[in-house]
């Protein structure tokens, strides 16, 4: 008995060809993590405000100017303005620059909370600018940057 012919159609992938594809490919996007750029956290914060450009101001940030490691940075966000019914501040957003998204935390408030004051920790993919924003009740938007940098980054695959 005579063997069947197996015949493979040209247009059909080499198995060797996908393994070494995707070898090559994971090798590139561990090379060069995806990352957020500075135009994408001035859309996210523009998504935030509703076009409006924040002024600076009435925020405070309180973070370290520079951390050892970015897996867990602690951060602190404070804003001088009353929390009375009617005349309070609603929301404090964070933005980073360089993380694979831009948006880190909304904190949504009311007169209840007593005071505006945040704290929270983050990853940061590498060094960069930090943005907190806070939304007033009638409207405005106020805001405080820093640049934070990192020596070893978090965010990225090893």
């Amino acid at each position: 008995m005579s063997q069947p012919i197996s015949r493979r159609c040209e247009t059909e992938p080499d198995r060797r060809a996908v393994i070494l594809a995707g070898a090559v490919l994971g090798t590139l996007l561990a090379v060069r993590p995806a990352q957020a750029m500075p135009d994408d956290m001035e859309r996210a914060i523009r998504a935030f405000t509703d076009g409006a450009v924040p002024k600076p101001g009435k925020v405070a940030i309180e973070i370290a100017p520079l951390v050892e490691n970015g897996n867990a940075v602690s951060i602190e966000v404070a804003v001088d303005h009353p929390m009375l019914p009617g005349n309070f501040v609603t929301d404090i957003a964070i933005f980073n620059e360089k993380n694979p998204l831009p948006g880190v935390a909304v904190f949504h408030l009311t007169p209840r909370a007593g005071r505006a004051h945040v704290i929270t920790r983050m990853r940061l993919a590498t060094s960069q600018h930090v943005t907190a924003v806070a939304r007033l009740s009638d409207g405005s938007f106020w805001s405080d940057a820093r640049e934070v940098i990192v020596t070893i980054a978090a965010c990225t695959e090893e």
